[in-house]
């Protein structure tokens, strides 16, 4: 896909995988529209790119994405300023070590992994049908190998686990962009999902600093991490491929866990429920 004026919105643009993401894609000439929480992050994110890329068309809007109200909020104005949306990379991730809960009582990793880009998708399909041919791309991860959809404890409420937490989040992505992908059959909008790799940024901020350090010893950098959303969002090959996953630009088998329709299913429902919208 030629990005030149083409509209993308990227989520978590202002560090790591996000931040690369927006950069090549300023590069290729797209109008960048990033949903910004901390304005004082997006301000230099906006002129670390513009002494990079001086032509970039940057957009920064408030969203935080922690919040429904807040996702809502930007959804409408977005809609009320652009006709058109092209790419939607929904790259924004956490990793909370400890339960907490967002402004609506939900547990973080869950509700910012998954519920977030759910309802922002959701939200935004009319734009990206109205745009078709156009792309959604979801940031995965390995890590939902050991993810498990606990449909009776969703938020870790019994029992917390960290690792069990965000590993749940992220085979909700691929899950979810399973099931998109077959609602959105025929209309031109496909929906694909990606492992970006092992990347040194700060989603792994509040991990102990000795596994940190045995981390990075095999982490890559987020230019790196960012070339299979950048490979999604602008290469001819994957035209019209939808519901899959990909890991260093290739087609990738995820765990027998995100192959299933029922859980997928059961997911949607269930999050529909929790972001108040059918």
């Amino acid at each position: 896909m030629d990005l030149k004026d083409k509209i993308c919105i990227i989520t978590g643009a202002t560090s790591g995988i996000g931040r690369e993401t927006a950069k090549e894609l300023a590069r290729k000439g797209a109008v960048l529209v990033l949903p910004i929480r901390d304005s004082l992050k997006g301000d230099i994110l906006k002129d670390e790119i513009l002494e990079q890329v001086p032509e970039a068309k940057l957009d920064l809007m408030h969203c935080d994405l922690a919040s429904f109200a807040s996702i809502r909020e930007f959804a409408t104005a977005f809609k009320k300023k652009y006709k058109n949306l092209h790419v939607l990379i929904n790259n924004a991730g956490i990793w909370e070590t400890k339960r907490n809960l967002t402004s609506d009582g939900i547990e973080k990793n869950f509700a910012v992994n998954h519920l977030a880009p759910f309802l922002l998708t959701n939200l935004l399909l009319n734009s990206l049908k109205a745009s078709a041919p156009s792309r959604i791309i979801n940031v995965a991860s390995d890590a939902h190998k050991q993810g498990k959809i606990n449909f009776s404890d969703l938020e870790f409420e019994k029992k917390y686990s960290s690792l069990g937490s965000y590993a749940q989040s992220k085979l909700a992505n691929i899950l979810f962009t399973k099931k998109l992908s077959q609602k959105l059959k025929g209309t031109g909008v496909t929906a694909n999902c990606l492992h970006p790799g092992v990347v040194s940024t700060n989603l792994f901020d509040k991990m102990p600093k000795i596994l940190l350090g045995i981390m990075n010893l095999f982490m890559i950098s987020p230019q790196k991490g960012a070339q299979t959303s950048v490979y999604l969002a602008t290469s001819p090959e994957v035209e019209n491929v939808s519901g899959e996953y990909f890991a260093k630009s290739k087609n990738k088998k995820p765990a027998p866990q995100a192959l299933r329709q029922d859980v997928a299913d059961k997911l949607w429902e269930i999050s529909e429920k929790y972001v108040g919208i059918q």
